[in-house]
């Protein structure tokens, strides 16, 4: 049956996903439509298909164990010159990020493995383009605001095109969100002129 490429995340929903993955687009960046805006729990990792079955056992108890919590986003930041990208960083949602992918990769699951670099929860909006355009996109999103109740996550596979494509959903074991705090707004979405 051969290996499958999967990847666990959480989906940057409508209409904030869209609008950053058009403008990852207009930097350049050739990979954008191929890739839905999301944050990463588990990057890339190749597992062997008759695997699938238990990566998804694996998931559904990692949900399970979760709970629904406020995401926000809010300006950008880069890992440049470590490595070449910009992202739209995480104001609020980040260690319930980390939480999730720790147990998502937990030694004793079917998809435990090391990462390239430390674990830092963020929304990838330029990657290996040259640098007046990675320097566009930092200055553009900068101010850059979104929020919204994160109530699960999702495995995807690479086809052979490059191209992500969402296998299932998993939503959390509980349906409270706890309140945004200090934010009203939950759902909005705008780049603010500077």
């Amino acid at each position: 049956m051969g290996t499958v490429t999967i990847g666990v995340s959480i989906a940057v929903p409508e209409p904030h996903g869209s609008l950053l993955q058009e403008r990852r687009a207009g930097f350049g960046d050739a990979a954008a439509h191929g890739i839905p805006t999301h944050v990463t729990l588990l990057p890339p990792t190749e597992v062997d298909a008759t695997g699938l079955p238990a990566v998804d056992a694996h998931l559904t108890a990692v949900a399970a164990a979760g709970r629904p919590f406020p995401m926000r986003l809010s300006g950008t930041g880069t890992f440049r010159p470590l490595s070449p990208v910009v992202y739209v960083r995480i104001a609020q949602g980040a260690e319930d990020c980390t939480w999730l992918q720790q147990r998502v990769r937990d030694a004793s699951g079917p998809v435990a493995r090391e990462l390239q670099f430390p674990y830092h929860p963020h929304v990838t909006v330029a990657h290996g383009i040259d640098d007046a355009a990675m320097d566009r996109a930092f200055e553009e999103l900068a101010g850059f605001e979104a929020e919204w109740p994160c109530t699960g996550f999702a495995l995807y596979e690479q086809g052979a095109d490059g191209v992500w494509r969402k296998l299932r959903e998993y939503a959390f074991g509980s349906s409270v969100v706890p309140p945004q705090a200090g934010h009203a707004d939950v759902g909005r979405g705008t780049i603010a002129s500077r």
